[in-house]
């Protein structure tokens, strides 16, 4: 070996020692800290009985939809405080029309929705809430009206489609085609109320049969029947 090869191997070997040394104390540092960390988790409070489920305030939300839609928004009215609501907006406009939403988690935390639509696709439109369920033969009656059931490997849901307009039981219209107190204006287009989500279809029966679209479309819908019953007896 030269003399130059020497005195670089020479060179080499504390710095070969240096970064040997580096590597042996960068491991017991790390158990240090790994061994800090358990100690902190093990001995500070840490409540695992605290509820993760976040629910929210729906009421400025719903009243605004309310005033905004074409059609009878519809939330569930006397289900138990274990129905905890966890999301709600509404869309004036876009792909899936007019847009009303209210997510819950149920009493056994499963998910359970309300989502209304004028879509003009309503078929596209269950298919995405319902994150891809599929019409079944089978149907239920709720408080007099029928709901169809599909069925999913996320998502079952209850669907129901509307007549046009103010025709629903749940949307008040006269003999004029105008809205009573509180309705919705006759002539508007179709519109489709679907219940989903992991929830039974116990679950989700429940909260069908609790929907309602809240005192001012209740008074809509006496409204009409009143006008109907005068126009009988003319």
């Amino acid at each position: 070996m030269s003399d130059d090869g020497y005195v670089a191997a020479e060179a080499e070997q504390p710095v070969r020692r240096q970064d040997n040394r580096t590597v042996r104390g960068i491991v017991p540092a790390m158990a240090v800290v790994l061994l800090a960390a358990f100690v902190i988790y093990l001995f500070i409070p840490h409540d695992e009985s605290v509820d993760p489920v976040k629910p929210v305030s729906y009421k400025v939300e719903l009243d605004s939809a309310r005033r905004a839609a074409p059609y009878p928004v519809l939330a569930p009215e006397g289900l138990s405080a274990k129905w905890r609501a966890t999301s709600v907006r509404y869309e004036g406009g876009g792909a899936d029309g007019r847009v009303w939403h209210l997510g819950f988690i149920t009493p056994d935390t499963q998910y359970a929705a309300v989502e209304q639509s004028d879509a003009r696709r309503p078929a596209k439109y269950i298919e995405d809430v319902t994150q891809g369920a599929r019409r079944t033969a089978d149907t239920v009656r709720v408080r007099g009206e029928e709901w169809t059931r599909y069925e999913g490997e996320k998502y079952d849901a209850l669907v129901r489609r509307s007549a046009a307009g103010g025709s629903e039981g749940s949307e008040g219209s006269g003999d004029d085609g105008k809205a009573g107190r509180g309705g919705k204006a006759a002539g508007g287009r179709p519109y489709t109320t679907v219940v989903t989500g992991t929830a039974s279809f116990e679950q989700l029966q429940k909260m069908a049969a609790a929907l309602s679209p809240g005192a001012e479309g209740a008074e809509g819908r006496k409204d009409a029947g009143s006008g109907a019953g005068n126009a009988g007896k003319g």
